[in-house]
């Protein structure tokens, strides 16, 4: 194993339902994201980077385990909405924190775990030496509940903290970064922003008048862009303190989202938005910065998705996965793989892969073939022209389903969630 002095930190932020053209690096609204658009000039720019599901905590069982998310019960349910001892990530399943906590990094989750709750799981049983955020999959920004019940925690222990989430979860990764002084670090900042409810960071009054957090009858794009900018300027203050802390150049720090936008977010030109398999439900922006091995400025089209970055920090840190549970993703900075990404949705029977520029999508029984990138808002179904390639990728999903368990009995789709107007290609 490498020396401490040699083996990097590992900062991955994560936002919560970003549309893949938000940010101003990707053709978003101008200024709406400075910070992490100067994070892109400095390190590399993925074109297709991709989330493991069209939904939060399925994508979040990928990222923590390098896996399917479908090898887990919990990884079926889309997402997690309901306290359940078979509900979550198990503690004996090892995680990307608890292979690099038994290796020696010191690790930490700020933000949104939604992987499971107490008694059964939580951060602290998978790895993570220290958590600070909300269990479930939305909190209120300012009273940190959902439904009515009170959702922040220290640890496994509730906590009262006034203050808007963005700006808590911020100003805790600063403190974090600040404090680690000995050997390596993993720092998981998930943020809750930009996910509904919509408030901005002088939006007290709107909190208090909100009786349900997916709050539809509220928020616009103003909102929506002031809350992306608020969390923008959060990560700009970590990323100040990791250049103070001295450490920059030997910390590897990514950013991307769990899944595509929602009702106020910027897919342009893709289609389809959260809860959809079409390329705005699952592509999502992915920045990486890593100056001590990657040059500033560049650009990828690799095929990248969430569960990558285990198989990825892994390798990094010279950390071997356990063998009983063999990694799905891989290293993206080894060689290159030639490899088809998955996807299998329940809510209205969605199934997709994509191989090499081509995408075979299936929306409740109708099936496209749509070469993503020459045609970016999938209109252009070619399945009768191309009828071998076609019946090939349709094939190809067909093998790989067979290798993940099938969707339970039981398994549920928050409809509260699932969005009002529906995306088809047709």
């Amino acid at each position: 194993m490498p020396s401490d002095r040699t083996r990097p930190n590992f900062i991955f932020i994560l936002a919560d339902d970003l549309g893949f053209a938000d940010l101003g690096c990707y053709g978003g609204r101008p200024d709406s994201s400075p910070h992490l658009d100067r994070l892109a000039n400095e390190g590399l720019l993925f074109t297709n980077g991709y989330a493991n599901s069209s939904v939060c905590s399925p994508s979040r069982f990928a990222i923590a385990t390098g896996r399917w998310q479908h090898r887990l019960r919990g990884g079926a349910d889309e997402p997690i909405a309901r306290a359940s001892p078979e509900l979550g990530l198990p503690p004996d399943h090892p995680t990307m924190a608890s292979l690099l906590r038994d290796a020696g990094y010191t690790t930490a989750l700020i933000g949104k775990w939604h992987l499971g709750y107490l008694p059964w799981f939580g951060p602290l049983k998978s790895g993570y030496q220290q958590f600070f955020g909300h269990l479930g999959g939305a909190i209120d920004h300012f009273r940190h509940h959902a439904g009515g019940v009170h959702d922040l925690w220290e640890g496994e222990d509730e906590v009262f903290v006034e203050g808007y989430s963005t700006d808590l979860f911020s100003e805790r990764a600063v403190r974090f970064i600040e404090e680690q002084v000995d050997g390596p670090y993993l720092l998981s900042l998930h943020y809750n922003a930009v996910h509904w409810p919509w408030e901005t960071r002088s939006d007290v009054a709107e909190s208090q008048r909100i009786t349900n957090i997916v709050h539809t009858d509220g928020g616009s794009v103003e909102t929506y862009l002031t809350m992306l900018r608020q969390m923008d300027e959060g990560i700009g203050k970590v990323l100040e303190a990791l250049e103070k802390s001295g450490q920059r150049d030997d910390s590897l720090v990514v950013f991307t989202s769990d899944n595509g936008g929602e009702r106020f977010s910027n897919m342009w030109p893709l289609m389809g938005k959260k809860m959809d398999l079409l390329e705005g439900g699952i592509r999502v922006p992915l920045i990486v910065r890593w100056p001590a091995r990657l040059p500033a400025g560049q650009t990828s089209d690799l095929l990248a998705i969430g569960m990558d970055w285990m198989a990825t920090f892994l390798a990094v840190a010279e950390v071997d996965p356990d063998p009983c549970y063999p990694l799905d993703g891989i290293d993206l900075f080894g060689e290159p793989v030639d490899r088809a990404l998955f996807w299998r949705m329940k809510f209205r029977n969605q199934k997709a892969v994509r191989r090499g520029d081509w995408k075979w999508l299936s929306i409740e029984g109708d099936e496209f073939l749509f070469n993503v990138r020459e045609d970016q808002r999938e209109r252009a179904n070619q399945r009768y022209r191309e009828a071998e390639r076609f019946l090939a990728l349709r094939n190809e999903y067909e093998d790989w389903e067979k290798t993940v368990p099938p969707i339970p009995e039981g398994a549920t789709v928050d409809l509260a969630i699932a969005p009002g107007d529906i995306a088809h290609p047709a």
